[in-house]
């Protein structure tokens, strides 16, 4: 039983790999046995991040703003480092501002890196996992998709569309051999959720007391769910957006 949570020998991609979420995701592939290739824009970051995860861990710098580049980085990694056999659509940006604050460019950036960029990774290496019939492409969506959060309309719109995406992507590639997954992670102790909430004592009091088990989650809660969604544990388990986020979305 538990030879079908291992990805022994396995290429996982990891946008946002070098800290935060992306790092513990990494780790955790890396612990299964998996090599992992983590992407983003800080070299400092990425070469920190595969010091600490050892041999099995390669990065690639790159910035997921410039759509057009996109293409040539899938091509360069499948031709020098091997296929991608899954993909965990990581990277992200956040903004909290009130709504009728909120510029059209502040909008579409957010919307390029957390929707647009994510469609075109994940069509250029179903393209490469077509030609090999297998893989597996893992969405990070967010419980601001499952109800209406103040603040960051950008954000919550962007990780709508991509659930939205994770089931339409689903139907359209399963013929292939792909399967398409989403985590929506509830509140989460990271960078970014600290900065949500810390200047926010209200907001705060008000999520722990919302989610039944009464805490944040641990970066590992969503490593552990991807790692799983990847396996072949998970090999009937497609077009679902999972929420790991003790209870938050449930909590009265």
């Amino acid at each position: 039983m538990k030879e079908t949570y291992f990805l022994n020998n396995k290429r996982v991609l990891i946008t946002g790999g070098g800290s935060g979420l992306g790092f513990s995701i990494a780790r955790a592939f890396v612990e299964q046995g998996a090599k992992a290739i983590i992407s983003g824009r800080r070299k400092d970051l990425l070469e920190k991040a595969c010091s600490e995860l050892g041999g099995n861990c390669s990065f690639f710098q790159n910035d997921l703003s410039k759509l057009d580049k996109i293409p040539a980085f899938i091509e360069n990694i499948e031709s020098g480092e091997g296929p991608i056999d899954i993909l965990v659509n990581n990277a992200g940006v956040h903004m909290k501002k009130d709504m009728l604050d909120v510029s059209d460019s502040e909008y579409e950036s957010i919307i390029r890196i957390n929707q647009q960029a994510v469609f075109t990774l994940s069509r250029e290496v179903a393209k490469f996992m077509k030609q090999r019939q297998m893989g597996s492409i893992i969405m990070i969506s967010s419980m601001a998709s499952q109800y209406g959060l103040p603040k960051v309309i950008a954000y919550t719109a962007s990780k709508s569309a991509v659930e939205g995406m994770t089931r339409a992507m689903a139907v359209e590639l399963s013929e292939f051999g792909i399967r398409v997954n989403c985590i929506a992670p509830g509140f989460i102790s990271t960078e970014m959720s600290a900065k949500a909430l810390d200047d926010d004592p209200k907001r705060r009091t008000r999520v722990l007391e919302r989610t039944p088990l009464h805490r944040l989650g641990e970066p590992a809660d969503i490593a552990n769910a991807a790692v799983f969604l990847a396996s072949e544990a998970a090999s009937f388990i497609n077009g679902v957006v999972l929420p790991v986020d003790g209870g938050n979305s449930i909590g009265f």
